[in-house]
């Protein structure tokens, strides 16, 4: 396990940059001395140093969601367009140590050690700290506890019981370390969030870092992720071979205990953190359905965190813990790391943006009709039109083919002057074919248009003032954990627990802000509507992922492949074709086939795809470790 040590010497602070990673700090406190020729005992005796060395640990959190590969590309949420970035390699299931597919540095193995040695330093170091103010000790400590949870969690759900690293190393001591079991983890996260959460009581710091509410929030996920089918041994041993057979499955499944029990101590954890948070969350005190029009509203209020000019500042509020706005972040628009360039790596390419992660078909089919019911190509109706009276989130996060949206680059805006998305493929009424602008076949940068005729609308701020490509200008909050988040937890555990009434109430209160009608069922059908509820809510922020493993559904999320819209356009008897083109049923004839996509990959199942593999160079450095099942 040497990679979490090789970096033995204590980087107190390098650089002003270093402070400038997650939270705005105290102007002042740069202009002091030489950042990179401070000792560490003038660290710890000086509460703004030890502050900025605790603002580094945030660092590892990086842009969060913000990058240009999405996690969504490695579920049946997105499509990721462009090849040879190692996307298949996962979603093909030929992932090995040796050769591992695309991994976020927000989850990578030695990554997240080296975040925990910094976050040990600081707890190591916080208590015997001579800096007179008590009150920021604790603070920073609570912080350091937290972050510390947050990055085990991190390792935790993607790759199963991790050795638990509590000191920072010295040199020349033994670095081999055996992986601590499933349930080790989970009660050592606990613990940290516990602490974390005592020591934040009463503090209020700054936009971005943890909070009291972060802490229980993240013990709720922790506990609910514990209670869920993968980690009960009789269940997911029955569905995945691989652990059945395997010799280390404590580190995946709990080997005592009930399930029933752990499903308990997460809703008390959740309502834990429910009480705690009264008051936060954006309109969840509706008695009934929002209008189609704010449901669409109340839901890209959310995703822009309240922040866009278009937006309800109050939305803000569903924020628990989040990667900052900080102007200081707004100069770090890095291309390779996205993160403040999502419009640009997600937009449509007659734009000049990049189409980088493009919802799927399968996502588009499961967002349900404004009446509740479930969308159904079998219905000539809906087969006609349909991206018609959909749930109002559907407008609110896809692009789709006759979707208004910005107004086009000064170079494209001739060809379209209606700034509609156009992925479909048009009678021109000369006997051949308009190729959409947004297609791959436009003469608009066609290299970057997208292969399911869809493009991501969620996270994209349509503030008309922004650049045409929104390449670097937009400052929206990535979120780690929001309150809907800890709500749907809340419901599953009331599921799980026989609370449906319960369930049902908070089930509908998101259901009502989004303006979708209430659910009645009981049961599986609940429990089913619920599932995609969590589906629809959270798409994009990173949860398919997991929560598909969790409730040892996978084979059938990324399993099933991914299908895409062909979308064409008859002209009507005697009508004649728009010049430039433009969406007009009155004009023209739609018709939408589904269809399936392999260009980029031939997606399949395989059951070590639940964990990833630990990599064959932590491997070699770390005789203790032992491999995950499959690999």
């Amino acid at each position: 396990m040497k990679r979490i040590i090789n970096s033995t010497r204590v980087l107190i602070i390098s650089t002003c940059a270093l402070v400038a990673v997650v939270v705005s700090c105290n102007q002042n406190f740069l202009n002091t001395q030489p950042l990179d020729k401070i000792s560490s005992d003038a660290a710890w005796g000086d509460g703004a140093l030890a502050q900025a060395f605790v603002f580094n640990i945030y660092s590892f959190l990086g842009y969060g969601g913000y990058e240009e590969q999405a996690l969504a590309a490695y579920t049946d949420e997105a499509m990721f367009t462009h090849a040879g970035r190692n996307i298949n390699t996962f979603t093909e299931g030929t992932e090995t140590p040796g050769n591992l597919a695309w991994t976020s540095a927000t989850y990578e193995w030695g990554n997240m050690y080296l975040a925990i040695r910094q976050a040990n330093v600081a707890l190591d170091k916080l208590p015997n700290s001579s800096f007179a103010d008590k009150g920021l000790r604790d603070q920073l400590m609570g912080e350091a506890y937290f972050m510390r949870a947050y990055f085990y969690q991190q390792l935790l759900r993607f790759y199963g019981g991790v050795p638990l690293i509590s000191k920072p190393y010295g040199l020349n001591e033994d670095y081999a370390v055996a992986r601590n079991t499933y349930d080790e983890c989970v009660k050592f996260i606990v613990a940290d969030l516990d602490n974390a959460a005592k020591l934040l009581d009463g503090k209020s710091p700054e936009a971005g870092r943890a909070t009291k509410l972060a802490a229980l929030s993240l013990k709720a996920r922790v506990l609910l992720y514990a209670a869920s089918d993968l980690h009960d041994a009789a269940k997911a041993k029955a569905a995945i071979p691989a652990l059945a057979s395997a010799t280390n499955a404590e580190l995946f499944v709990y080997t005592s205990g009930d399930q029933a029990s752990r499903y308990q101590a997460a809703l008390t954890a959740c309502k834990a953190a429910l009480d705690a948070g009264t008051g936060r969350g954006y309109k969840l005190g509706l008695t009934a359905p929002a209008t189609a029009l704010d449901g669409r509203n109340n839901y890209v209020a959310i995703a822009m965190g309240g922040q866009s000019g278009a937006a309800d500042a109050s939305a803000a509020s569903e924020l628990i813990f989040f990667r900052t706005l900080s102007a200081l972040w707004t100069a770090e628009s890095n291309w390779p790391l996205g993160g403040l360039n999502y419009g640009i790596n997600n937009g449509p390419n007659g734009y000049h943006n990049w189409a980088g992660n493009t919802p799927v078909q399968q996502l588009v089919d499961d967002y349900e009709m404004m009446d509740g019911t479930k969308f159904d190509w079998n219905n000539a109706t809906q087969k006609a039109a349909p991206f018609t009276n959909r749930d109002p989130r559907f407008y609110a996060t896809i692009l789709y083919d006759g979707a208004d949206w910005k107004p086009r680059p000064s170079d494209v805006a001739g060809l379209d002057p209606a700034n509609q998305v156009q992925t479909g493929y048009y009678d021109d009424g000369k006997g051949g074919t308009v190729n959409g602008i947004d297609t791959r076949e436009s003469a608009v940068e066609n290299w970057n248009g997208t292969r399911t005729a869809y493009y991501t609308r969620k996270f994209i701020d349509l503030n008309p003032a922004l650049p045409d490509n929104q390449s670097n200008t937009q400052v929206i909050p990535w979120p780690f954990i929001r309150y809907t988040e800890l709500v749907l937890n809340y419901v599953e555990a009331a599921l799980a627990t026989g609370n449906e009434a319960e369930a049902r109430t908070w089930l509908n209160r998101i259901r009502f802000r989004a303006g979708m009608p209430a659910t009645t069922e009981s049961g599986a059908a609940l429990l089913a509507r619920y599932r995609n509820e969590r589906r629809i809510e959270l798409v994009y922020e990173e949860h398919r992922y997991h929560d598909a493993r969790r409730w040892l559904i996978a084979p059938t999320t990324v399993g099933r492949g991914i299908k895409s819209i062909n979308t064409r356009a008859k002209l009507k008897a005697g009508a004649v074709a728009n010049s430039p083109y433009k969406f007009d049923r009155t004009k023209y004839d739609y018709t939408y086939t589904v269809v399936d996509n392999t260009q980029n990959e031939t997606r399949k199942w395989v059951d070590k795809m639940y964990y990833r593999p630990v990599s064959r160079n932590e491997m070699n450095r770390n005789a203790k470790l032992t491999q995950n099942p499959g690999y």
